[in-house]
């Protein structure tokens, strides 16, 4: 952990621009004020990129830029769709304002965030070429982008903690045999997607619900199942992890196809 705070300290020394690269579907989890507060002081500037928005609506999206907006320029961006990655190149060299020579970005993120699918998306697909920073032959690498723009990539840094595990789970970060609290995880998933999404988790698991809580919608799921125990209690582990294991397929989540 601590070599990990030195290599990404050691990032933001060098880079010019910032991106710290978020997942859309949950942007405010997967910030990280303690970093952003290290290139405050460093009075560097940084681009909030919220990846995956093609799994989020558009109204969730417009509402979480305005939050970001308030903190630093935001970009969206789907590394799948190859959405939004020429716009990420046009406000990198805005708020670098340097002329005359190569832009250096650091790129910081969560693990599974999608860092290195927006560095690849800006950079185009065979047209990035890597080389490891002296002293860091197994951290930072530099990846040419084309456009005076060369990235810092710095792989998984400021990992989870322990306790974090939920959003662990959500991310995909820990899969359903490595959760310690599977019910704890699938409980998360099933309020995102009240929230979020009620006809897709209606129909993808059949059921019909009005204000029932997160638990019971756990049971119903369970029962929908078949997921019972010998004496016809229902196995609340395997609903679960179930639920899991469909959201990191990516079974549960419905893809915009509203994209411009």
């Amino acid at each position: 952990m601590a070599s990990q705070k030195l290599l990404v300290k050691d990032v933001i020394k060098k880079a010019d621009v910032l991106l710290e690269v978020v997942d859309a579907r949950f942007p405010d989890e997967t910030r990280n004020s303690e970093i952003e507060k290290d290139i405050a002081r460093a009075k560097k500037p940084f681009i909030i990129v919220l990846n995956k928005c093609d799994l989020v609506p558009k109204e969730k999206l417009e509402k979480a830029k305005s939050r970001m907006a308030k903190i630093a320029p935001s970009v969206f961006v789907s590394s799948k769709e190859r959405f939004g990655t020429t716009m990420l190149r046009h406000k990198i060299l805005e708020v670098a304002d340097i002329q005359g020579r190569d832009i250096q970005v650091g790129c910081i993120g969560y693990p599974n965030t999608g860092k290195s699918s927006v560095i690849n998306g800006v950079a185009g697909r065979g047209k990035a070429s890597t080389s490891a920073i002296s002293g860091h032959t197994k951290g930072v690498q530099i990846v040419n982008a084309g456009s005076r723009i060369v990235f810092l990539d710095t792989p998984g840094v400021f990992p989870l903690d322990e306790h974090d595990e939920y959003i662990q789970g959500l991310l995909g970060i820990k899969d359903s045999t490595h959760v310690k609290d599977p019910i704890g995880v699938a409980l998360k998933i099933i309020e995102k997607l009240v929230e979020e999404d009620r006809e897709l988790l209606e129909s993808f698991y059949k059921i019909t619900f009005t204000d029932e809580n997160s638990y019971d919608l756990l049971e119903m799921i369970g029962l929908q199942c078949n997921f019972l125990k010998k004496k016809g209690e229902i196995d609340e582990i395997r609903a679960a992890i179930r639920i899991i294991n469909d959201w990191q397929k990516g079974l549960l989540h419905r893809e915009r196809t509203d994209l411009e």
